[in-house]
């Protein structure tokens, strides 16, 4: 596949240099596609077209329902190229093609509808009563030009949880897509060119991290909509908080499952395993840390440990396949080292380590690996590996379990398995992060709010609140007669 042109203002146009992208398999190693590469002119040109169509145009200025009905279309046209888009992201980052149909596109899908159901219920203007007599306008309008930076894992997903409420607020969108991942976003390109989007409204600029700074920094950009690593997300407020720029933050994750005495080993492995290591363990809320009391971390370790060894690691356009590939071979590297380090430092392999997986001699592979007789001190316990790598941690009593869960430098997210709702629940309570789910991972329901705490990030993503991120309030006081 190649791509010469970049979409930029809702028109497809030349770029402004002759870089490119290569897209690799990360399951043959192999070139799957090259595109042209976004540079700062383009950036220069895209802003100045969302600048325009803020500024001057009609979207911003539409009433909310035909915006709704203008999203509803594009996401009927999205529903059409389903398929389509989970082939092009098993190609690029690995996905196994099941998880690619049901989450990675298939979710957004859904996404799309939800936000409108949401923008229909939400308080574009509400009136209230004034102390002094006046009577108070509460208006809602759109916070300008977005610059929206999505990460490789779930692209579509994470696009659309910024795209989609930026839209539907009446905003400018210049979205810039990773390097690793750039094909699924040149076919949402072309979807938005077929749904009646204004031109300016909408631009895609694949690049690489010079690209995004130069967008971070742009002056003609109002809000920065970021999801990526804790690292990164430093370096995107410092450089916001220089021109005092809105900015919403979704960074990593440390999270932990506590496991209460009262579950069962078979219910928590089915749970760890689906909300941990789907996407090869390549998801920022995964539970990588299983909190298991002392006196059964054998049954639960066993548990654990038969269910990650029924999984199917291999090819990921196999429909069988439910562990693919990591990204790159940096990723790759840099899981491996992670393994290494849990030996160091004490841990035991139970399942997995280093090496291939068995049949494979090509593709930046990881074993599914489960260590235990760790503790929350050692680095696979402290640092997000962004791998299908799980560490279980004993402990002595609830109270040791929450303190162990909240030892961390993260806060997106956590769950606890127990026959108790309510006693979950009051463990949720406890847990010091944005996200909880009990008996399950978190589900991204769209009509909740998602985001994290301390080194997790801040504002919030879905439900009304994801709205609320891409709007000004405005209060109008009108004096009484």
């Amino acid at each position: 596949m190649r791509h010469d042109e970049l979409f930029i203002g809702g028109i497809w146009q030349t770029p402004s240099s002759e870089e490119r992208i290569d897209v690799i398999s990360p399951h043959t190693e192999a070139t799957v596609a090259s595109v042209a590469a976004a540079a700062p002119a383009d950036v220069d040109r895209a802003v100045t077209a969302a600048r325009e169509a803020f500024d001057n145009g009609p979207w911003p200025r539409t009433d909310p329902a035909e915006r709704i009905a203008t999203v509803r279309r594009l996401a009927e046209i999205y529903g059409e190229r389903r398929a389509d888009m989970a082939d092009l992201i098993t190609a690029e980052i690995g996905a196994p093609i099941g998880f690619a149909q049901r989450a990675q596109v298939a979710l957004p899908w859904t996404m799309m509808s939800a936000f409108c159901d949401v923008a229909q219920r939400y308080p574009w203007r509400e009136d209230r009563p004034g102390r002094y007599g006046a009577d108070i306008r509460i208006l809602r309008e759109p916070v300008g030009v977005v610059a929206a930076i999505v990460p490789w894992n779930m692209p579509q997903f994470l696009i659309a949880t910024k795209l989609i409420p930026a839209l539907l607020a009446g905003c400018a969108v210049v979205l810039k897509p990773a390097p690793e991942s750039p094909l699924d976003a040149i076919l949402l390109a072309e979807i938005i060119a077929e749904s009646g989007l204004p031109q300016g409204v909408v631009s895609v600029l694949p690049g690489d991290g010079a690209v995004g700074e130069y967008l971070v920094r742009h002056p003609g950009v109002d809000k920065v909509s970021f999801t990526g690593s804790s690292a990164a997300g430093r370096a995107v407020a410092a450089a916001c908080a220089a021109d005092l720029k809105r900015v919403s933050l979704e960074l990593g994750g440390k999270s932990a499952a506590i496991v209460l005495d009262d579950a069962d080993p078979n219910a928590v492995a089915a749970g760890v395993r689906s909300a941990s290591l789907s996407n090869s363990g390549q998801i920022c809320n995964a539970l990588t840390r299983i909190l298991v009391p002392q006196a059964r971390a054998a049954e639960f370790t066993d548990a654990l440990a038969a269910e990650m060894s029924a999984l199917v690691v291999g090819d990921p356009t196999d429909t069988a396949t439910q562990v693919g590939p990591l990204v790159a071979q940096r990723q790759q590297t840099r899981v491996t080292g992670y393994l290494e380090k849990g030996v160091r430092d004490g841990a035991r392999v139970v399942l997995g380590g280093t090496g291939m997986p068995d049949g494979l001699d090509r593709g930046w592979y990881v074993k599914p690996t489960l260590f235990d007789r760790a503790d929350n001190s050692m680095t696979i316990a402290r640092e997000e590996i962004f791998g299908p790598v799980l560490t279980v941690i004993p402990y002595a009593d609830t109270d040791e379990a929450i303190r162990i869960a909240n030892d961390s430098d993260y806060g997106l997210a956590g769950s606890v398995f127990t026959a108790d709702d309510e006693r979950g629940f009051e463990v949720a309570t406890r847990i010091r992060t944005g996200t909880f789910g009990v008996n399950q991972g978190y589900p991204m329901d769209p009509f909740a709010p998602f985001g994290g705490v301390k080194a997790s990030g801040y504002g919030r993503e879905l439900g009304p609140e994801g709205i609320d991120g891409y709007t000004e309030t405005k209060s109008v006081a009108i004096a009484a007669p």
